[in-house]
């Protein structure tokens, strides 16, 4: 009998197509912070293998959560990991990961509802486990369909490298 949970896939460098961090919008006042300056240069990510597989130049999106009333939530930002999570200075504490990320104009966001109605990317973890622990992620096929929704003339924007 399994005690983790069944839904939980684990990720692989193989199949990694772009981490994903997430803050809640109604927690914080993201959408002003990121009137002031779009750039993200760190984020909290729990230890754990998941963190241990995050390297320097991996893609990397920003996912705003919220009620879902309020603002138009879904992916915010795009950039890339500038290094490897640093940990925290007690234990248990969470770690920080070095990022190079703009978080897109309000109109170039991408609403979760579209990215719902896309079948290739109504599976993405963020759907399946809104509350999970940062970081999430998104796999090779998820972040090339992804891209296909974001803008041209996005920070970073990329698809994901051929496998090798």
């Amino acid at each position: 009998m399994s005690h983790g949970r069944t839904d939980e896939r684990q990720v692989t460098r193989d199949d990694l197509g772009a981490w994903l961090i997430k803050g809640n919008a109604d927690l914080v006042d993201l959408a002003g912070r990121f009137a002031r300056d779009p750039r993200v240069t760190s984020w909290c990510v729990r230890p754990g293998y998941r963190a241990r597989l995050m390297r320097a130049g991996q893609p990397v999106l920003f996912w705003a959560s919220g009620s879902r009333g309020r603002l138009p939530y879904g992916v915010w930002g795009i950039g890339r990991l500038t290094g490897e999570p640093v940990p925290g200075g007690e234990a248990r504490a969470p770690w920080t990961v070095p990022l190079d990320l703009t978080v897109l104009p309000e109109p170039r966001r991408l609403h979760r509802d579209r990215l719902r109605a896309d079948p290739r990317l109504a599976g993405l973890e963020v759907f399946r486990q809104p509350q999970a622990a940062n970081p999430s992620y998104l796999t090779r096929a998820q972040f090339t369909a992804l891209a296909d929704h974001l803008p041209e003339a996005a920070p970073g924007h990329h698809r994901p490298p051929p496998r090798s």
